[in-house]
C-alpha cells in the first residue's frame, strides 16, 4: 500500500525517499529523474519528492547515507553489541553497512564520483565524520576529549578506504573487503593500545630516563 506524504515534514519526505532513490540512481544518476522514479515507485508526489531535494545531489545523497546509518543501528542494536569486544563491535558495524550497501553498489559508484568532486569536500568529510561517529557511538564509545576525534577521524578514513575495496569487490561473500578490513580494524587496535601507553599517567609511562637511572643506580 502507498503512504501518505500530504501530513510528512520534509525531512520526513526525504528519509521516506532515501531508500528508494539509489535503485533509480544506479542507472538515471543522482539527480531529478532518479527522486522522480522513486516517488512515482513508492506511491508518493514527484512534484513533493522534487522539492524536497531541490535537485540537491549532495541532499539525496545525505538522505541516503542516513538510512543506511537508521539500519546499521537497527540490524545491530545495544543488546547484540553488547557480548562482544570492541573489534568486533567496529566490525559488525561497517560489515553491517556493507551489507546493507551492496543491492545499491553501483548508485555508490555514481555518489563516490559526485563526492570525489573538490566543491564537495567538505560535505563529503562531514559526511564521513558522521558515520564513523554512528559507528563509534553504537560500539559504547563515551569519550570527550581529544580521543572523541582521533577516533573518529580514524575509522572515518578506515571506512572510506573500504569502502573503494568494496566497490570493486569481485571475490565471494566480500572476501577480499573483509580481509582489508580487519587489517586496517587491526591497524586501529594497534594504534589505540599504543596511545593509551604514551597518554598514562606520569607515574605509570615508559620512561627512558627511570630506566637509565636505574641501570646506573640499581636498588640495594
Amino acid at each position: 500500500m502507498a503512504q501518505s506524504y500530504e501530513d510528512m515534514t520534509l525531512d520526513a519526505l526525504r528519509l521516506h525517499l532515501a531508500r528508494a532513490i539509489p535503485a533509480e540512481a544506479a542507472f538515471d544518476g543522482w539527480g531529478d529523474k532518479a527522486v522522480e522514479a522513486a516517488a512515482t515507485r513508492l506511491g508518493a508526489s514527484p512534484d513533493a519528492a522534487r522539492f524536497a531535494f531541490g535537485g540537491d545531489r549532495m541532499a539525496m545523497i545525505d538522505a541516503w547515507f542516513a538510512s543506511v546509518d537508521e539500519d546499521m543501528l537497527e540490524a545491530l542494536p545495544a543488546e547484540k553489541l553488547a557480548g562482544m569486544k570492541i573489534r568486533e563491535r567496529i566490525t559488525a558495524l561497517v560489515e553491517a553497512r556493507l551489507a546493507i550497501l551492496t543491492p545499491n553498489r553501483e548508485a555508490l559508484r555514481r555518489a563516490a564520483s559526485i563526492l570525489a568532486f573538490p566543491v564537495n569536500a567538505p560535505r563529503a568529510a562531514q559526511l564521513g565524520w558522521r558515520a564513523a561517529d554512528v559507528m563509534w557511538r553504537a560500539a559504547g564509545d563515551t569519550a570527550t576529549d581529544y580521543n572523541h576525534y582521533t577516533k573518529r577521524a580514524i575509522l572515518g578514513g578506515v571506512y572510506t578506504a573500504t569502502l573503494q575495496v568494496f566497490l570493486n569487490d569481485e571475490s565471494d561473500g566480500l572476501a577480499d573487503t573483509k580481509a582489508f578490513l580487519g587489517r586496517r580494524i587491526d591497524g586501529i587496535m594497534r594504534f589505540e593500545k599504543a596511545k593509551a601507553k604514551w597518554t598514562a599517567p606520569a607515574d605509570k609511562r615508559f620512561s627512558l630516563t627511570r630506566l637509565v637511572s636505574r641501570l646506573r643506580y640499581p636498588a640495594h
